[in-house]
């Protein structure tokens, strides 16, 4: 045989995957370290590619780009991503739907990935957006390019659980946010703060800049290091020196592609405004809603109150295209869902305030309509900025109020926004005035929206701060005030010297603050009114303690009676009407004043005035003559048959009559305790009555069953062995007469008899299954080999008849 050759032994698998694991730490250090020679060797101003795969980027991102189908460069990408990956504070302005957000996304991930960045070193990167919904289309971008990257990353948004953000907050590498959250976090959450952050991004940074957002921004900033890279982004860019210095730039490059453009907005976008009354602005939008069905569009308004009203009201009018609304008071989920909605719509209408102005990129939007002239040109260029996206076509629309049309065109002449002018054709306009007057009428919260989105918007104007383009005194406000369905002009109230961004952001705590303080009158001096709970007060006095006292008119408030003596017009038109004896003088003037009519209400003698009409017509109805009445007492009747009172009460002299308390409780209580001992005696006996009742019942039906003679009486007599007080010593041998006797016969049926054989009768000792079949053979069993069987013809009876029984058993 030939000698067998050993194998060698294979090398161990640990070892193996050791070198695998060093081989591939080598290599990301190989690649790692060309990457960053690649970004030193980078020049940003040489740098003219129109290709994101001509820029020393990684692999992962790379490839998160190409997967998500982003190949070409835009022009602002072209020149913020060069300088970003350098490491130079930014400053990006650029028009939009330009694409900004990959300009900043991309230097993000790079920064992070350069850095070797994992979970234990905390948050790198923090992204901040003005809206809600700008930073949710952030963070999906953000997921689709770095779906290739090891970093964490997270959504901070506010309208979920503080708790559950909090618990995920600490393992974030890159945190997507809007500031008033992330502020929260970073002062409230314990483990978590920004101490090693590496970059800083600000999306619509003007927005967030402004006064809306400064306080938080400020004290936000305070909890982050200032060697730090900054990256600032926006369609209409700031400039000023303290937003700079606020957010410690050092050395900003100011990256502008479209400052030398002859437009501020894109040049694929149709502006247009149209010149309409503030009455007929409800009327022309509708109309315009009727003539593009077959579009998707969005219209802005200047506050969430008249979305609400505009959404509520023509959707019960029913233009015939799907609507939808969005503002900043609904909840966060309600939030999402119309945002999806709409964006996968193909045709719908959108009514929304400035949260979705800036930087949401709803796909294919055909129309921008303003229905409200926005505060400013560059709210005017974001608004725009929703259509015509990525080199798409758009068309947008602006209704100014013949008082607004030549400060607000001069104002976007000066912004390099082209617009021209439309007229309406007044055949195509279709007044709705009358429906919404009727809807006003029938549906009490259309009203009160109604009211409430007339003094949004009369304050919204009130408070804007150029003067040029909004003059309060020349808005028709009667009128609009009727096109919006309502009878007059509610009351409102101005305050002086108020922002009105800081107005619209304020939270809803410190709205409920400021409209329940203490009002003025028209003197100045404040009147305060402490409410009694003793105090009657009219149904118009309950109206204006609710919240929407605010949006009352002045005829409502007439119908409350202050108690003030202000004149003769005081008791005019009063909710609370005063009788006094001058209405019941007779017609002369000095004849005998005419007492008023009183009738009779019942047996009890209670009688009512009849001083009005209104009381002659209560007499016809029964229903409404028992407020007036007597409550009835309910009674109830003893074992004789009176009646009295369910409740009956002494008075305390009878009861101190009748003894001390504690003796009239202890005689109480021992009479009640003896009436419980004789029920229970009796009940006891009952109780033992009813089972010899049982039993006798019981023996009764078995001696029936057995064929006997039932004893004396008609019943079986009680064996009790025990326990008991009658108990009979004869009772006790009922044991031993269930024995067979000797000598016992079974009797049968006799042969003479006709007819078809009738069941036999079970012996006293004989069980069902010793009893005859129907066809005569017996059923009985045999009793098994040896043993011995006595029958007996009847039952023993007698105590010598059991000794014989006894005797037979013992000699067997």
């Amino acid at each position: 045989m030939p000698a067998r050759t050993k194998k060698a032994a294979p090398p161990r698998q640990h070892h193996s995957k050791t070198e695998a694991r060093t081989l591939k730490r080598k290599r990301n250090q190989e690649d790692l370290s060309k990457l960053n020679a690649s970004v030193d060797e980078l020049d940003p101003k040489a740098f003219s590619s129109k290709n994101f795969a001509d820029l020393p980027l990684s692999q992962a991102t790379s490839d998160g780009l190409r997967d998500s189908h982003f190949e070409t460069l835009t022009d602002v990408q072209a020149r913020a991503i060069p300088l970003a990956l350098k490491g130079s504070d930014i400053l990006g302005a650029a028009k939009t739907g330009s694409g900004k957000t990959l300009a900043f996304l991309v230097p993000v991930l790079e920064k992070l990935f350069r850095a070797q960045w994992t979970e234990l070193d905390g948050l790198g990167a923090l992204i901040i957006s003005p809206t809600r919904e700008l930073a949710v289309q952030i963070f999906e971008v953000l997921r689709k390019i770095g779906r290739h990257h090891t970093f964490s990353a997270g959504l901070v948004i506010g309208g979920k659980s503080l708790k559950e953000e909090a618990e995920r907050l600490i393992r974030m590498n890159i945190l997507v946010c809007t500031p008033g959250r992330m502020l929260q976090h970073l002062d409230q959450t314990a483990g978590f703060n920004g101490d090693n952050l590496q970059i800083l991004v600000l999306d619509e940074a003007d927005r967030i800049m402004d006064m809306g957002f400064q306080a938080a921004v400020d004290a936000l900033v305070e909890h982050l290091p200032t060697s730090r890279q900054t990256l600032l982004f926006s369609a209409t860019q700031s400039k000023r020196v303290s937003d700079l210095a606020r957010l410690s730039l050092k050395e900003p490059e100011y990256v502008s592609v479209h400052e030398a453009a002859t437009s501020a907005t894109p040049s694929n976008l149709q502006q247009h405004y149209i010149v309409t009354p503030l009455p007929e602005k409800l009327d022309t939008l509708y109309s315009f809603l009727r003539a593009n069905l077959k579009s998707k569009m969005i219209v802005f308004f200047s506050s969430g109150k008249q979305v609400r009203f505009a959404y509520e009201s023509f959707r019960h009018l029913q233009p015939g295209i799907s609507l939808l609304h969005l503002h900043g008071r609904q909840k966060q989920l309600a939030r999402l869902e119309i945002t999806s909605r709409f964006s996968s719509s193909k045709h719908a209408c959108l009514f929304a305030t400035d949260v979705v102005a800036r930087g949401v990129d709803f796909p294919a939007v055909d129309w921008v309509v303003q229905l409200d002239c926005p505060e400013d040109a560059d709210t005017y260029i974001h608004r725009v900025g929703r259509t015509a996206r990525y080199e798409r076509n758009g068309r947008a629309v602006l209704f100014l109020d013949p008082s607004e049309e030549e400060g607000m065109i001069k104002r976007l002449e000066q912004k390099k926004v082209p617009i021209q002018k439309l007229n309406v054709r007044e055949q195509k306009k279709k007044s709705i005035k009358d429906q919404l007057q009727n809807m006003c009428w029938k549906q009490h919260d259309v009203k009160y929206l109604a009211q409430k989105a007339f003094i949004s918007y009369t304050r919204s104007i009130h408070l804007q701060k150029d003067k040029e383009v909004f003059k309060f005194n020349k808005l028709d406000l009667e009128g609009f005030a009727k096109s919006l369905g309502l009878a007059g002009a509610p009351q409102i109230k101005f305050h002086k010297g108020e922002d009105v961004k800081r107005i619209k952001n304020a939270s809803r705590a410190a709205a409920a603050i400021s409209s329940g303080s203490d009002s003025e009158d028209e003197e100045g001096t404040k009147a305060t009114k402490k409410k009694s709970k003793d105090e009657v007060r009219t149904k118009a006095q309950k109206m204006l303690e609710r919240t929407n006292q605010d949006v009352l008119s002045k005829h409502y408030r007439n119908l409350v009676d202050d108690g003030a003596d202000d004149g003769e017009d005081q008791d005019f038109f009063n909710a609370k009407r005063v009788l006094r004896d001058d209405d019941f003088d007779e017609a002369a003037g000095d004849g005998p004043k005419a007492q008023p009519k009183t009738v009779s209400l019942g047996s009890s003698g209670q009688e009512l005035v009849i001083d009005s009409k209104r009381r002659e017509k209560l007499l016809k109805s029964k229903k409404q003559l028992l407020r007036f009445k007597d409550r009835g007492q309910k009674l109830v009747f003893d074992d004789d048959g009176n009646a009295r009172p369910i409740y009956e009460l002494k008075d305390e002299e009878e009861f101190r009559d009748e003894g001390p308390a504690e003796a009239l409780r202890q005689q109480f209580v021992d009479a009640e305790a003896g009436r419980v001992r004789d029920a229970d005696v009796e009940d006891k006996a009952l109780a033992r009555e009813k089972r010899k009742e049982k039993r006798a019942k019981r023996k009764a039906r078995e001696r029936e069953e057995l064929g006997l003679a039932p004893t004396s009486g008609g019943a079986a007599a009680d064996v009790q062995l025990g326990g008991a007080d009658d108990y009979d010593p004869e009772e006790g041998l009922a044991l031993l007469r269930s024995l067979p006797l000797p000598g016992e016969e079974s009797g049968g049926e006799d042969e003479g008899d006709s007819g078809p054989p009738k069941k036999k009768v079970k012996k006293w000792f004989q069980n069902d299954s010793d009893v005859e079949d129907t066809d005569g053979a017996p059923a009985r069993k045999k009793a098994k080999k040896g043993g011995k069987v006595i029958e007996m013809a009847e039952e023993p009876e007698t105590l010598e008849d059991l000794e014989a029984l006894a005797t037979g058993l013992l000699d067997g």
